[in-house]
């Protein structure tokens, strides 16, 4: 049997093991001898379109060394054999591009299950209504459907989303079900302006409650008994006391009277203040500072970039975050060149020159002057606007193209630890580090080694400098945002090795031109500043008993196997956790989490966010699947991508989950896993850390982009038209397309599209169309059409994490191949299969497993 090969490029992402306890004392995971639950009677014949699939699950000879379990009902339950090396369709390694096995009946495209559909279902169904999280268990709404959250004791799926939310029982039964458990965090995600902002709860200088065992913080999961006196923890059991200025007594339910008035008896998400205690050297801390480190090489100011961002520093620098109620910001600001040396300059408010004070030292960087270098921008206004009229000029006539990198974020580190505050650094950079320094790298772009074994060290940062770089970064809580403006190669994996371990983003806009990528570039930097984000950050998972969270992913550092560490904590940043068990879990009780957050506010406080969810335990396997939610399954498999050939060969693909495979098969054909010498290293290493920060909505969009005819809406009404299925057999010649996929936008323009509809939205005709406009711009019009447009464009804009760049294109013109990647469920350009022929082949495989 022939199984399709991921490709040997995949380095895993950041993954964190750990090692499992000790035994506490817990009865062995199940009884000797036990017998699984039965699965009753196999369901009989399922057609899909005009192709039969196999009785799902019937007892056929099992694959090499594994067991075929009964496939829940749904259109198709595949478990494949382990792997082998074969040919896949689109020619994965390992074979020639196409598939054994008889001729097919042309299937039905509309047959197969379609992703637009079921996301237009589930907005149908719970769209525009209120989700109260007061059920354990429940499954939320899907990522792109729009709903109202009510907070009643669990965390809104804002903050976490969770691959199953009914967890199986016993480990043997998470092996049989094959179903990853994991839950994806968003901390920081944005709550709606209709939602509840998160309560502070202030205990004073006894600060929050916890209990004495596992120090889980005081939550709904808690019980309380004794007339109030003490409460049994809902995470591992144990008794506490209840300290006396927090008794109360309790009602006839054995309620505490008090339990509406108190958001961590309620509610499932709050924030505590936190006291000395959880602060560094038991001293409040200071507020967090922002310092600007601008790349002023022969590339950067011929570009017009160091121009283009010392102009906007002008204004951006009066819509710094502040804290609520507070008039401005308190976060200060510092200024940073640099092309081979570092220029440090003096910007405090007595002074009527800015003044500079150069470091040509770089193996032994220091910051030459404390007093004026980090300031308030309000006290400061004058000198800093003094300064950045100065700078371009200042680097006018430079020829100095050599750049060096690592000093410059040491000198950020140093700047902070100095005045003994957390931050974050802005780094524009263009070129790979090549001045002699710590850190210089040398270009190893290597085209020979895709589809090799050694693929995967293209992918893997150098070490040395930049390991320790990233360690000091985090201990300081010094997080590190890359804005890269390449023309060639600058090794991705390694410059942003830093800024993805510090919870930092990477922006990169290759060739960069001022008129062409000038407003993308300026809309990531004004949003990146301005969001909501906490500094120097410490998150840990709680479990309940008999499961516990064994693997991390996301732009995160660890130093132990609980901890996980960040720098900074923003709105779009998730981490993703797994879970394993390591007793039975109760049906009854069964299986909560605490994720606890200890973070610095941008006022300077101590603060502690705590999300809190409740899950479902059962041994039906039936139950396990029904509780599935696919997006965030798929979220898991994008972040842990060294286990994707393993997985997807062994899922059940129950009702809950029948778009599985067209998410799947997507992902396969990502650039960061499909081997292609077509893409650029960079382009691939970039995409891996991307989505290794990305939430459950980034994840989803990416892997399945929302493809949107214009050229029949209605102008009038206020909502998107519906997305139509991502394939070419849904484009007309004379039509007009939108694509998006969260990283860009596409217009596409079909060869007949009616004149009088080019000439509302470019102000030509058709036949000028290629001459006239700009590939990048859309005019903006006075006319119904343009307006919609633009409005459509926007409302898109401004749901996602980061600036899309719109693309135009024609029809059969050159530039459509870049518009034709993204239609997910045709054959892939650089290889992988369609996803009709993927569907096929995986029925394919598991009649052969049958027969």
């Amino acid at each position: 049997m022939q199984v399709p090969q991921s490709p040997s490029s995949l380095a895993a992402p950041q993954q964190f093991q750990t090692s499992p306890p000790a035994a506490m004392g817990h009865p062995p995971i199940s009884p000797p001898g036990q017998q699984l639950p039965s699965l009753g009677s196999p369901p009989p014949m399922t057609t899909i379109g005009s192709v039969t699939a196999p009785p799902m699950g019937m007892p056929g000879p099992p694959g090499p060394g594994e067991i075929l379990h009964h496939p829940m009902s749904g259109p198709y339950g595949a478990q494949m054999a382990g792997p082998q090396s074969g040919a896949f369709p689109g020619g994965f390694p390992g074979g020639p591009a196409q598939m054994a096995g008889p001729p097919q009946k042309k299937l039905d495209p509309d047959s197969i299950p379609s992703t637009t559909q079921v996301i237009e279902d589930d907005q149908a169904k719970r769209g525009g209504q209120v989700y109260v999280t007061n059920i354990r268990g429940q499954v939320p709404p899907l990522v792109t459907t729009d709903f109202t959250v009510q907070d009643q004791g669990n965390a809104s799926p804002r903050f976490m989303r969770c691959t199953t939310y009914s967890f199986p029982s016993t480990a043997d039964l998470a092996k049989q079900c094959k179903v990853p458990l994991a839950a994806i965090i968003k901390p920081f995600a944005t709550v709606p302006k209709n939602e509840t902002p998160l309560y502070i709860v202030n205990h004073g200088e006894t600060g929050p409650i916890r209990c004495n065992r596992c120090k889980a913080y005081m939550c709904p999961y808690m019980q309380f008994i004794d007339g109030g006196r003490r409460y049994q923890c809902g995470f591992c059991s144990c008794v506490n006391e209840v300290p006396v200025q927090y008794f109360q007594h309790l009602d006839h339910m054995g309620r505490r009277m008090d339990l509406y008035e108190r958001p961590e008896l309620s509610l499932g998400s709050y924030e505590f203040i936190a006291t000395l205690d959880y602060c560094k050297n038991n001293k409040p801390p200071n507020p967090p500072a922002y310092i600007f480190m601008i790349d002023v090489s022969y590339n950067n100011i011929k570009s017009g970039l160091v121009k283009l961002i010392c102009e906007e520093l002008k204004t951006l620098l009066d819509r710094l975050p502040k804290e609520e109620g507070t008039e401005t910001s308190a976060i200060k600001v510092g200024f940073v060149t640099y092309n081979k040396i570092l220029h440090f300059y003096n910007v405090k408010s007595a002074l009527a020159q800015p003044q500079m004070m150069v470091v040509s030292d770089v193996a032994e960087m220091f910051v030459p002057l404390l007093d004026g270098f980090l300031v308030n921008f309000q006290e400061s206004r004058a000198v800093i606007n003094n300064l950045l009229e100065q700078i371009p000029d200042m680097f006018a006539d430079t020829n100095e193209s050599e750049t060096v990198f690592s000093p410059v974020i040491q000198a950020g580190v140093e700047a902070l630890k100095a005045a003994e505050c957390s931050g974050k650094l802005f780094i524009f950079q263009s070129s790979i580090p090549t001045a002699e320094a710590p850190g210089k790298l040398k270009n190893r772009d290597d085209l020979k080694l895709v589809g090799t074994e050694k693929e995967k060290t293209l992918f893997q940062p150098q070490r040395g400098v930049y390991e320790q770089l990233t360690k000091d970064c985090v201990a300081q809580g010094c997080c590190v945002d890359l804005f890269l403006f390449p023309n060639q190669f600058v090794d991705i994996a390694t410059m942003g090795d830093v800024p993805s371990h510090t919870s930092g983003s990477i922006y990169k806009y290759s060739n960069f031109q001022v008129e062409v990528n000038g407003q993308q570039f300026l809309s990531d930097l004004r949003r990146d500043v301005e969001k909501s984000i906490g500094f120097d950050a410490i998150m840990r998972v709680r479990t309940g008993t008999g499961f516990r969270a064994t693997d991390f992913f996301g732009a995160i550092y660890m130093n132990n196997t609980t901890d996980v560490e960040m720098a900074a904590v923003d709105c779009d940043k998730a981490v993703t956790v797994e879970f394993k068990h390591d007793d039975t879990l109760s049906e009854e009780s069964g299986a909560v989490m605490q994720c606890a957050l200890l973070y610095t506010t941008i006022g300077g406080q101590r603060r502690l966010r705590i999300h809190n969810l409740s899950l479902n335990c059962s041994s039906q396997l039936s139950e396990l699947y029904k509780s599935c939610e696919t997006d965030a399954l798929i979220n898991f498999f994008a972040k842990s991508g060294d286990r994707i050939t393993n997985s997807y060969r062994n899922l059940i693909l129950p009702d809950a989950m029948k778009v599985f495979p067209v998410y799947m098969n997507s992902l396969l054909k990502t650039p960061t896993l499909v081997g292609s010498t077509e893409l650029s290293t960079d382009d691939r290493a970039f995409h891996r850390l991307l989505v290794n920060a990305m939430g459950v909505e980034e994840t989803q969009v990416l892997l399945y982009p929302r493809l949107i005819p214009l050229h029949t809406m209605d102008v009038s009404s206020e909502a998107i038209p519906a997305p139509v299925r991502c394939s070419e057999e849904r484009l007309s010649e004379s039509g007009i397309f939108l694509l998006e996929n969260g990283l860009c936008v596409f217009l596409w323009l079909g060869q007949a599209c009616p004149p009088d509809l080019i000439q509302n939205l470019f102000n030509v005709d058709n036949a000028s169309i290629t001459i006239v406009f700009q590939p990048t711009s859309l005019p903006v019009l006075d006319n119904a059409h343009s307006r919609k447009i633009h409005s459509i464009i926007s409302s898109i804009s401004q749901r996602r994490a980061t600036s899309m760049k719109l693309l135009i294109v024609k029809q059969k013109d050159r530039s459509e191949m870049l518009f034709r990647q993204h239609l997910v469920e045709d054959k892939g350009l650089h290889g992988g299969a369609s996803y009709m022929d993927f569907l096929c082949y995986v029925h394919r495989e598991i009649r052969q497993l049958l027969t």
